[in-house]
């Protein structure tokens, strides 16, 4: 059984948002019959976040 490669469509950052990850599991959840994924990183030093998009 292979592993699936993603393949990186695009990164944004972003002032940090608490509840930003709700709105991400909200849509890897809408998104996943359309092989999306969507990554969620915060850096607490700098106040940003970033979210990442991938194609399964």
């Amino acid at each position: 059984m292979g592993e699936k490669e993603l393949q990186l469509i695009a990164v944004k950052t972003f002032k940090s948002y608490d509840e930003m990850y709700k709105v991400v599991d909200f849509l890897n959840k809408m998104l996943k019959d359309k092989k999306i994924i969507l990554g969620l990183t915060k850096d607490a030093q700098k106040g940003t976040m970033a979210i990442t998009i991938y194609e399964t």
